[in-house]
């Protein structure tokens, strides 16, 4: 009484067929992949690593041609 046979599950299947429909079975079918691939995009998404940006003190001058130049723009006295 604990176990169900392959027998229960077959007409279980075609009672649930017979009730839904296979068109809206297939319709669950294809929203339950694309959510569960909007799900893994998401998650790849927030662990792939960000950029860090460029100190607040520095400015990066990005002229063309030319190597990026980092320029300390902290202002010294002179002596």
């Amino acid at each position: 009484m604990g176990s169900f046979s392959i027998w229960h599950w077959l007409i279980v299947l075609l009672i649930i067929v017979l009730i839904f429909g296979t068109k809206k079975l297939k319709n669950i079918g294809s929203d339950l992949g694309g959510a569960v691939k909007g799900f893994k995009d998401g998650m790849r998404e927030g662990s792939a690593p960000e950029t860090p940006a460029p100190p607040a003190n520095q400015v990066t001058n990005a002229q063309p041609g030319s190597e990026k130049a980092t320029i300390d723009v902290e202002a010294r006295n002179k002596s």
